[in-house]
C-alpha cells in the first residue's frame, strides 16, 4: 500500500511486514511485548495491573525514547495477523488486568482496530500514544477505544523539529487531544477508582523546555474542559546517544515546581510523579519470556 495514515502522511510503500516509510514497519503490527504492566497512572495500573501490548514502530522520532530499541528499528517483534491480534488480546486478558494497554500503535491502526473489532475486550481498551494522530483514526476508534492516553510533548516548532523531526507537532497533537475528549466525554471511574472512559493527557517536563511545559498546560486548561485529568511527568531519563543541549542530565527540582506551581494556578487535576519515577528501572523488557509464553503459536505472516 502507498501508505498516508499518520500525519506524516509520506506516501510510503508498505507490504505486510515490510516498509520504508518514517515508522519503518509494515502494515502488520509487530509486537515486541505483552504482559501485566503496573508502571502506569494509578488509574490504570490499579492493583492488578495494566494489559500492556507494546508495538514496534512509531510515527514519532523521539530522540530520547527510552523505548528505542523497538521504536526505531533496532528491535523488530514479532509480526501477526489481526486474527492473532485479537487472540493475544484475549490472552491478555486472561491475567486478570484492569484493561486493555495498547502502547505505540497509531502507526498501524487499522490492522489494530480490525483486530478489536473481531472481538471486543470484556475489559477497557487504552490507546497510549504520543499525540500525533490523524482525525481519521480517531474517529476509527469510536465503539472500540474506551481511554484516549495520549502525550502533549512538545510547544515550539523549533523544538519538535530538533527532538522528533515533527514540526507541526503541537498543532496536530493538541487538535488531536481535542478530538479524543471530545469523542470520550468526561473521565470515568468505576468503584475501585479505575479509569474505564475519558482521556487523561499527559506531559512529560524536559530539561531546560519548562516554558514549553507553562504553554501547553495553559493550552490544556484553555482547550479542553473543566476536570480533564492531567498526568505531569518527571520522569525524563538521558540517554546515551542524546546530543540535544539540556538533556544530557534530569530535571532539577527547581524546573519541576515551576511546572507544578502553574499546574496547581490552573486548577488542573490528575496525577504529580516523584523525583524518583525518574530511572532507567520503567524501561520495561522487550520480547521477554512472559511475553514470549503469550505470543506462542499465534499466527505469523
Amino acid at each position: 500500500m502507498v501508505c498516508n495514515l499518520c500525519p506524516r502522511r509520506c506516501g510510503a510503500l508498505r507490504t505486510e511486514t515490510e516498509g520504508n516509510g518514517f515508522c519503518g514497519m509494515g502494515t502488520l503490527p509487530a509486537v515486541a511485548r505483552a504482559a501485566r504492566h503496573f508502571w502506569e497512572e494509578p488509574c490504570l495500573s490499579g492493583t492488578r495491573g495494566s494489559g500492556a501490548v507494546f508495538f514496534c514502530g512509531c510515527q514519532l522520532g523521539c530522540v530520547f525514547c527510552q523505548n528505542a530499541p523497538i521504536s526505531r528499528g533496532g528491535q523488530r517483534g514479532r509480526a501477526v495477523t489481526p486474527r492473532a491480534l485479537s487472540e493475544l488480546f484475549s490472552r491478555v486478558e486472561a491475567l486478570g488486568v484492569h484493561n486493555l494497554n495498547l502502547v505505540s500503535a497509531a502507526h498501524v491502526w487499522p490492522a489494530v482496530l480490525e483486530a478489536l473489532a473481531l472481538r471486543r475486550p470484556g475489559i477497557p481498551v487504552v490507546w497510549n500514544s504520543g499525540g500525533y494522530e490523524s482525525p481519521e483514526a480517531i474517529r476509527a476508534m469510536r465503539g472500540l477505544v474506551d481511554v484516549f492516553l495520549p502525550d502533549l510533548k512538545f510547544a515550539k516548532a523549533s523544538t519538535a523539529r530538533e527532538l522528533a523531526a515533527a514540526p507541526d507537532y503541537y498543532e496536530v497533537a493538541l487538535a488531536a487531544v481535542k478530538a479524543m475528549r471530545e469523542q470520550t466525554g468526561a473521565a470515568v471511574y468505576d468503584a475501585d477508582g479505575l479509569m474505564t472512559g475519558g482521556t487523561l493527557v499527559r506531559h512529560l517536563v524536559l530539561p531546560l523546555r519548562v516554558d514549553e511545559t507553562l504553554t501547553i498546560l495553559d493550552a490544556v486548561a484553555r482547550e479542553l474542559p473543566p476536570g480533564t485529568p492531567v498526568s505531569l511527568m518527571r520522569q525524563y531519563t538521558p540517554m546515551p546517544s542524546v546530543t540535544a543541549k539540556g538533556l544530557d542530565r534530569r530535571l532539577t527540582a527547581r524546573e519541576y515546581a515551576r511546572a507544578q506551581d502553574r499546574y496547581f494556578a490552573l486548577g488542573l487535576e490528575g496525577y504529580l510523579q516523584e523525583r524518583e519515577a525518574a530511572t532507567r528501572a520503567y524501561t520495561p523488557a522487550f520480547l521477554d519470556e512472559e511475553s514470549l509464553k503469550l505470543l506462542d503459536g499465534l499466527e505469523t505472516p
